[in-house]
């Protein structure tokens, strides 16, 4: 069965040189396109843009592959664009899990002396409003010998 990614895309920043046009995935679904399409209707209605702060009015107009958001500031409209798109690959989706068969045998709890695999933290959080490529946590942050 595909699967879909509810994607968004907005303007960031402010004014003629710091606008800039930002795009992220606020969700997935597994499904039918149609399945895709109510999901991000869904999404659509109830997203909050990051501009502008103030809204005087909301309006939603349905494209062929989404949703087009316009919304009415005090001083200017501003948009967001809702698309569906169908996820070919992802390089960060984990391994598919096997069951392990019966010729192949358990694998043995690990024990004091056996070195454990690591295991991944938490994914990433939200994608931040505004991202200026800078790291949320510096570089030198936890070294040894630094003054």
């Amino acid at each position: 069965m595909p699967r879909w990614g509810l994607v968004v895309e907005q303007n960031l920043g402010y004014g003629r040189q710091g606008r800039m046009w930002s795009v992220g995935v606020i969700g997935h679904v597994e499904g039918s396109r149609e399945e895709a399409l109510a999901a991000l209707r869904v999404r659509a209605e109830r997203f909050e843009p990051v501009h502008p702060s103030n809204p005087k009015s909301r309006a939603l107009y349905r494209e062929a592959d989404g949703f087009l958001l316009v919304v009415e500031g005090v001083w200017q409209p501003w948009h967001c664009r809702f698309t569906v798109a169908e996820q070919l690959y992802d390089s960060a989706a984990p391994e598919p899990v096997r069951a392990p068969s019966a010729a192949e045998p358990e694998p043995a709890e690990p024990t004091d002396a056996t070195p454990r695999a690591h295991e991944p933290g938490p994914g990433p959080g939200p994608q931040p409003a505004w991202d200026a490529g800078v790291p949320e946590v510096p570089s030198w942050l936890g070294r040894d010998g630094l003054p």
